[in-house]
């Protein structure tokens, strides 16, 4: 648990009007302070030195070294909590998705256009206070695990569908899980807290990167094997039935969930009640509770649940949460998690 101490938090951005807001955002927020501002990497790199902060916000474009340079340079000379502020351009929104497999924890979108000021002022705060309790650091490479116990799951149902969710820190997560999948794998859905049109450059990200075919979801898909729909930021993404036992994907513009649109409980949730035991749920990195109890509804209608442990969190509040309610039948590290599912993929379907 954090001491009364704010949160020191370094805005860098070259435009006066961006850092303006930015900081007039957040030092209104409680807990929060910002201890300084700046126009160019070259200045940001003294003032991270001087005034030692504890997160910064970072844009992405900016002259005289882009922010994915600086990024790098930070993460290997003073790693701390990065969250990437990026326009909605599209070259912007693919260099924001870079920046986090990168080890920046977290991305917002600029002020202009559908995101507004108002938007910013609920988001930013929160984002902020969840970058301050992030591990940031790149990673060291993982280690080699002992082979993965059976489970004994051939003897189990396969499972059908995959509903994976997550927030801070989970992009990179995602990426690792679904690059273990092979082909074929059970249809997976995937509610990660990101905001409209970075879910599009995420899931593009996605699909180059492996053997499934990643989308970002539109509403209607009858849900096949070695399909992957990302929920799009601003929308629930919901299971429905599509009749003679198949399943199909459905958009929601509902109220956020835990501050969350989408959220992961509303997705979890759906496939508690249309999948049944024919899914498996997994909970990965992220700030607060939403995927707790939609995760606890899976297990009670007989799914399959797992949780990441803490040592490989980013952040451990989602997990955490939903290991009290009991809704994580195994809790796994990162590296794990993959193979699991991938067991299940191969597993028989029951006479």
């Amino acid at each position: 648990m954090r001491d009364a101490k704010p949160i020191r938090t370094l805005v860098v951005d070259d435009s006066a009007i961006v850092r303006r807001v930015l900081s007039s955002i957040l030092d209104a927020a409680p807990g929060i302070e910002v201890v300084g501002t700046a126009p160019d990497p070259y200045i940001a790199r003294d003032r991270i030195l001087s005034l030692k902060p504890d997160v910064v916000t970072l844009d992405i474009e900016m002259p005289r070294m882009d922010g994915l340079t600086f990024l790098d340079r930070i993460m290997r000379h003073h790693p701390l909590p990065v969250i990437v502020i990026s326009s909605l351009a599209q070259s912007s929104t693919t260099a924001a998705i870079e920046a986090l497999s990168r080890g920046a924890v977290d991305v917002v979108a600029k002020p202009g256009g559908p995101y507004s000021v108002g938007d910013l002022k609920e988001d930013l705060p929160r984002r902020v206070r969840a970058a301050a309790a992030a591990r940031a650091c790149k990673r060291p490479a993982a280690p080699r695990l002992p082979p993965l116990p059976r489970f004994q799951m051939e003897k189990g149902p396969r499972r059908r569908l995959i509903a994976i969710g997550a927030s801070t820190g989970g992009t990179q997560a995602i990426e690792q899980v679904i690059r273990m999948l092979p082909p074929g794998t059970p249809p997976v859905l995937v509610a990660q807290h990101i905001p409209p049109v970075f879910s599009t450059a995420f899931a593009e990200r996605l699909n180059r990167a492996t053997a499934l075919d990643v989308r970002e979801a539109q509403g209607g898909e009858a849900l096949e094997p070695g399909l992957v729909l990302i929920a799009p930021g601003g929308r629930h993404l919901v299971l429905e039935s599509g009749g003679a036992g198949r399943w199909r994907a459905r958009l929601e513009d509902g109220p956020k969930v835990c501050y969350q649109k989408p959220s992961v409980d509303v997705l979890f949730r759906s496939v508690a009640r249309e999948a049944g035991a024919g899914a498996m749920g997994v909970i990965l990195t992220g700030m607060g509770s939403d995927g707790a109890e939609g995760l606890a509804a899976m297990r009670a209608s007989g799914a399959l649940t797992l949780a990441q442990d803490e040592s490989s969190c980013v952040v451990f509040g989602m997990p955490r949460e939903a290991i009290r309610l009991g809704a994580a039948e195994m809790v796994l590290p990162l590296e794990r998690i993959g193979a699991v599912i991938g067991q299940h993929a191969r597993a028989p379907q029951p006479a």
